[in-house]
């Protein structure tokens, strides 16, 4: 069942123009953060959950917090806060490390991926992101996503109209390439998804993911909405073609989605209302703002012992091969792009707590300082993205 209520709220809202922001639960601190501010300014925010950060109990929870999707609907259902809407990002089979570290194929993957919607769907997710993108056995064609698209899409529909829970679409299908999308091509796609949806009485999708331009890599956006000079020869550049995308968007009665918008100058954001990019997600960047900070902090009161365990299991995890471009760069470096992802290890949650008793006898309370520093770029993201003054 169709969230009329919300959609048309968040409809008045964008047409403001105001771009909505969407932030990554990357941590307790994260969430505790999101929530603080979009209850202070009373302006929406989405709190975009992976599968990978967040999923059901039968899926075994997720890296933020040791969390399920029950237990972060449970912590938030306390706060009260009809302003930070609970939302699943990237969505879809193979979106789980449990579906790949088992080899599913792509049948039990959306079984499993249909699983975890029903969860989201339980618990209070308001904003479906679907996403069947992930090519694990090679086959996917545009044929197959659109069609996994409708699948599920047609089964999370059904199964909340059963359950009488209310829920917004949004869809997109693959990982930002750092350039703007092929306007054609986009405009097929979304026909072809409507075309079916209509024939089958379903309604449109709020948010569509277009490609504007953008891609993360360290602590650094290289695409070409920052960086003019990446630009694709005979492509036009992001300024031109976004209009046209969101125009094209507009007349099909959806709203554009940007992904990777993170460590975007100041200037470009504040170009994104203007351009008509509706909503955007930021993640990382947070991650690496707790990070640093935390390091920050550890090195000032001359803590080395717990920033050489921070840095060791940061670096030990693997993950920052992820974001990383120079093989090269420091461990230090490395485990603060990923120290995010291991936040619920058991070593690093017992130095965390040696700590926190530490900085307690100077009168300062850890979790909280950190939500501070994660609070003042959340309101940067809003005063840039035309939320508050």
């Amino acid at each position: 069942m169709e969230d009329i209520k919300l959609k048309t709220y968040l409809k008045k809202y964008i047409n403001t123009k105001k771009t909505i922001l969407g932030v990554g639960p990357m941590s307790f601190n994260c969430i505790n953060a999101s929530n603080n501010i979009s209850l202070k300014y009373k302006v929406p925010i989405f709190l975009i959950c992976s599968r990978r950060q967040i999923d059901s109990e039968f899926h075994g929870g997720g890296y933020v917090n040791n969390w399920t999707t029950e237990e972060l609907n449970n912590y938030l259902k306390k706060k009260n806060n009809k302003y930070l809407i609970l939302s699943r990002d990237h969505g879809g089979p193979w979106q789980n490390n449990l579906e790949i570290k088992e080899n599913y194929n792509i049948k039990d993957a959306m079984k499993s991926a249909k699983k975890s919607f029903e969860t989201d769907i339980l618990n209070n997710f308001k904003v479906i992101h679907i996403d069947p993108s992930l090519n694990i056995d090679n086959k996917n064609n545009l044929k197959r996503v659109t069609d996994n698209i409708f699948e599920l899409y047609e089964y999370c529909y059904e199964f909340a109209k059963k359950r009488k829970k209310k829920i917004i679409f949004e869809i997109g299908t693959e990982e930002q390439t750092g350039y703007s999308d092929n306007f054609l091509e986009l405009e097929n796609l979304v026909k072809n998804i409507l075309i079916k949806l209509d024939k089958n009485n379903l309604p449109k999708p709020m948010f569509m993911v277009a490609q504007t331009g953008t891609k993360v890599i360290e602590n650094r956006n290289i695409g070409s909405l920052d960086f003019p000079d990446k630009r694709i020869i005979k492509e036009l550049p992001a300024e031109i073609t976004l209009p046209k995308i969101s125009k094209m968007f507009e007349k099909y009665g959806i709203f554009i989605k940007q992904h990777n918008t993170d460590y975007l100058s100041n200037e470009t954001l504040k170009w994104l209302p203007r351009l008509g990019i509706h909503a955007v997600n930021v993640a990382p960047e947070f991650g690496y703002i707790e990070s640093l900070e935390y390091s920050k902090i550890l090195k000032h009161y001359k803590l080395q012992k717990h920033l050489d365990i921070f840095y060791k299991i940061a670096y030990e995890s693997n993950k920052w091969k992820k974001w990383v471009e120079n093989a090269y760069s420091t461990v230090e470096f490395k485990a603060l792009l990923c120290g995010h992802y291991i936040y619920s290890d058991e070593n690093f949650i017992e130095s965390k707590k040696n700590v926190k008793f530490f900085l307690k006898k100077k009168g300062i309370d850890l979790n909280i300082y950190l939500q501070r520093k994660i609070e003042k770029s959340i309101l940067n993201y809003l005063k840039q993205l035309n939320n508050i003054n």
